[in-house]
């Protein structure tokens, strides 16, 4: 049996940057590249210290849309389901009136990874409350909550093209506060 690719993070961006972006990890610059940008990792650990930092978002962005039920690292989410995050909504009948739960689930991957990262991949799935498509206004809204949204995207897939090469992480829980 043939060993899996790894994953092309950069599949959407122009073929000389995934290149360039290639080349960095060949000659093991990349991650002096990236831990210059972004140098220490987070401090949100826990689901309710994540539960926090999301409704801090959603209040400062979003604050008519419907509360969210739980938000959550998940473990398996990056393997099962070949994403970095979702948003989903179910709705229940209680009685005579329809409920929906929102949810959002992160990949434990942003465990420990530097804020800017966990904060766009945050602003992405609460962009999802919105706008259900990744059309024009998906990413406006995404711009809106975070300026810098395509920027810290195109550099979060080359770190995952960096992990997923060298299986190297460059933060954890010792190198950020």
């Amino acid at each position: 049996m043939r060993p899996k690719p790894p994953p092309n993070y950069l599949a959407g961006y122009p073929a000389t940057l995934a290149e360039q972006v290639q080349r960095l990890i060949e000659q093991d610059r990349l991650a002096d590249i990236l831990l210059q940008k972004y140098p220490l990792a987070h401090a949100v650990r826990t689901d309710k210290a994540l539960y926090d930092f999301v409704l801090e978002l959603k209040g400062a962005y979003l604050r008519n849309a419907s509360p969210l039920s739980k938000v959550a690292f998940d473990s398996k989410l990056h393997v099962i389901h070949h994403a970095l995050g979702t948003h989903t909504t179910q709705s229940r009948v209680q009685g005579t009136q329809l409920k929906s739960k929102q949810e959002i689930r992160i990949a434990a991957v942003f465990r420990e990874m530097p804020p800017e990262f966990l904060r766009m991949i945050v602003v992405h799935e609460l962009a999802h409350i919105k706008e259900r498509e990744h059309g024009k206004a998906f990413y406006q809204l995404c711009q809106h909550m975070e300026p810098d949204y395509h920027r810290l995207e195109f550099d979060l897939r080359a770190y995952l093209s960096h992990l997923a090469a060298t299986g190297r992480p460059l933060w954890s829980s010792t190198t950020g506060g």
